[in-house]
């Protein structure tokens, strides 16, 4: 082989490598999960995978406990989403001010991101605590009635995405801030000189010009939040009586608990498609922003 060919795919040469073992680890469960959704496969018997072809997407279509996790993923994903988003945004905002103690704000503000979510889950827990915790000991101080939290079936959704709010509402503030360092000054100079107040340059210069950086982070989270399992697993399990179940959730619990390889598979490979389907479109908003822009 010529020297001459080596050193000018020199880049190409080291990077092989790396490149096909990452597209085999991604590839060999994405094809072998929707190969398996096509059979029958119990752990728990001894017979080998049976071919039932669409059976098992049939069966999940079927099956309320399906369509109750269908709806819990999106009543947690788009309230989640949209409480972070917001007070993301408002909070970089305000960060991005210079004040005193700055540093050790924004040092505090970021410690709920970096902790282990399983842990927060078990913290969370006795914070909720419908007798001795915190949640309702502060409930009562203020004259409020106390709440069952985590224990009741209406209450059990919200209170999991005050959770997924405060652990992940500083990674769209970081997110955010980066974008704030990088806009123009000379708007905002002009907007001064024309006697803009601090909210007219908020809803018409730094919200249009954040768009590109909004979109990027809402579809960063967005495929994270939709996919939750640790804090929902670690506080409930899915309950009480199927409450808080998403569709991670319920796909391990058929993989896990009811050894229904088949149907767990066809239900991943449903949960797949739709993240990717969210994800596309999200991508496809960011274009048009950017096309209009």
């Amino acid at each position: 082989m010529p020297t001459g060919w080596i050193d000018r795919n020199l880049k190409w040469i080291y990077t092989l490598p790396a490149v096909i073992f990452v597209l085999l680890m991604m590839l060999f469960p994405i094809i072998y999960t929707f190969r398996l959704s096509f059979y029958e496969w119990s752990m728990s018997a001894t017979t080998p995978p049976a071919w039932v072809g669409l059976d098992n997407y049939k069966a999940l279509f079927a099956d309320t406990r399906f369509w109750h996790a269908v709806g819990s993923t999106f009543y947690f994903t788009i309230v989640a989403l949209a409480a972070e988003m917001v007070l993301g945004v408002l909070i970089a905002v305000l960060l991005a001010r210079e004040f005193k103690g700055k540093n050790i704000v924004k040092t505090i503000f970021l410690l709920p991101m970096v902790a282990t979510p399983v842990a927060m889950g078990l913290v969370w827990m006795l914070i909720y605590q419908p007798t001795i915790g915190v949640a309702n000991q502060m409930l009562k101080a203020f004259g409020f009635k106390p709440l069952l939290w985590l224990a009741s079936e209406s209450q059990v959704l919200p209170s999991l995405i005050i959770i997924d709010v405060w652990e992940w509402t500083p990674m769209i503030s970081l997110i955010i801030m980066a974008g704030i360092a990088t806009l123009p000054s000379d708007p905002y100079e002009a907007a001064d000189v024309d006697g803009a107040s601090a909210w007219r340059k908020f809803v018409s210069i730094t919200l249009p010009l954040l768009r590109p950086t909004i979109l990027v982070a809402a579809m960063l989270r967005l495929i994270d939040v939709i996919k939750t399992f640790d804090i929902i697993y670690a506080t409930t399990q899915g309950g009480p009586n199927f409450a808080s179940e998403t569709l991670n959730l319920y796909g391990y619990v058929l993989g896990f608990q009811y050894f229904k390889l088949g149907m767990a598979s066809a239900l991943l490979v449903l949960f797949f498609l739709l993240v990717m389907a969210l994800t596309l479109f999200l991508i496809w908003m960011r274009k048009r922003l950017e096309a209009a822009a």
